[in-house]
């Protein structure tokens, strides 16, 4: 009795997680794509299931919703949809540098509200005292070093006190949106809408109004990839990321390192915030991220840090978001359709990246010899 119950005790689980060798690049991406592809059709037949129209019908509401008449030659609709790629995109890239450092900055919403609240301030007080040009160079300047400060106080406190970087950069979140809250009920007389400013907005290249955002992230991205890559200090955030021992070992300045990355990519918030104010909504409001900085972590994570998969993961995402929404409004449904369609994919995304890197390993029963 006391073997059988010890050999009990110290049965094996019945499976266990188990870390891959690595596994081809090609074989990842096959399955990823894969996944892609049967999330497709999965949010086809759920919307088919809710909506009752036919699978090819969903397909063609979703396209007019995201793209518009394009076959008309009308490009109105596409030019929106790259401007939200954009927006995302640049939160994205924000994140990455830090994220590729395995510093889990959540605060992205609030380091681009703070950059957005230091773009309509010049453009309200300033926007009839200076020349254009010097105008959106101050514009530019006070939002990149806005969005900076709201990057580098957590970072400062994780370097020297080791606090806790996720808990710190969420709770400062919500001081700027308190903050941006108490600012529009000042300027907008008591209500919770500031109204759009004239001044201090982009240009419109060509009569495009979207063309601006759009180079500027374009950009970004050629340039955090570049960065990230083949910079010595791309260098020394993977190194970090890796292992701060390591890095420490190798002469590696690691609270250098921390708070620099952690200033880079609270200016990035900083630009995006810019971006939102004066290039596409002309106000701001508690709500004008949109919840678009904890969207863009799983887009940093999903393209593996590399900005030119991110451009693909965060299309796919906003043209989920903004298809399935017009799917909802044709069928009359609530407009948290297409945000439970999005997170049913992005699910999917992130489990197909567990099976690339993980696999499950079962018990194997074995018999018993009698003695």
């Amino acid at each position: 009795m006391t073997n059988s119950a010890t050999i009990k005790a110290h049965r094996e689980p019945l499976f266990h997680v188990v870390k891959r060798d690595d596994m081809p690049a090609w074989k990842a991406w096959l399955i990823r794509a894969v996944t892609i592809v049967i999330a497709f059709f999965l949010v086809g037949f759920l919307s088919m299931a809710v909506t009752g129209e036919s699978f090819s019908a969903t397909y063609e509401i979703m396209f007019s919703g995201v793209f518009g008449r394009l076959f008309e030659g009308r490009f109105t609709m596409l030019w929106k949809y790259l401007q939200e790629i954009a927006i995302l995109l640049a939160l994205a890239l924000a994140l990455t540098p830090a994220f590729k450092m395995k510093f889990w900055n959540c605060g992205a919403e609030g380091q681009a509200l703070m950059g957005g609240l230091a773009s309509i301030i010049c453009m309200i007080e300033l926007g009839n005292k200076l020349p254009y040009p010097v105008l959106m160079a101050v514009i530019a300047l006070t939002s990149i070093l806005a969005g900076a400060v709201w990057g580098i106080i957590p970072a400062i406190f994780k370097a020297i006190f080791n606090t806790n970087e996720t808990l710190f950069t969420l709770m400062m979140n919500y001081i700027a949106t308190q903050i941006i809250a108490y600012y529009v009920y000042l300027k907008g007389g008591g209500s919770n809408v500031i109204n759009p400013v004239s001044e201090g907005n982009f240009p419109a290249l060509g009569g495009n109004d979207y063309f601006i955002n759009i180079l500027i992230v374009t950009v970004m991205t050629v340039v955090m990839y570049i960065y990230l890559k083949y910079s010595k200090q791309g260098y020394e955030i993977s190194v970090v990321g890796e292992s701060q021992n390591t890095a420490r070992y190798i002469g590696i300045n690691v609270k250098k390192v921390i708070i620099r990355t952690m200033l880079i990519s609270g200016a990035l918030c900083g630009v995006t915030g810019m971006l939102l104010v004066a290039g596409k909504d002309h106000s701001i409001n508690i709500n004008s991220v949109g919840g678009q900085g904890f969207t863009a972590i799983l887009i940093s994570w999903l393209g593996q840090f590399n900005p030119f998969i991110m451009v693909i993961m965060t299309a796919i995402v906003i043209f989920l978001r903004i298809g399935v929404a017009k799917v909802a409004d044709t069928a009359l449904l609530n407009s948290s359709f297409s945000e439970i369609i999005v997170g049913i994919v992005i699910l999917m995304l992130v489990g197909c990246e567990f099976f690339i890197h993980y696999s499950i390993k079962f018990r194997h029963n074995k018999k018993e010899g009698k003695a």
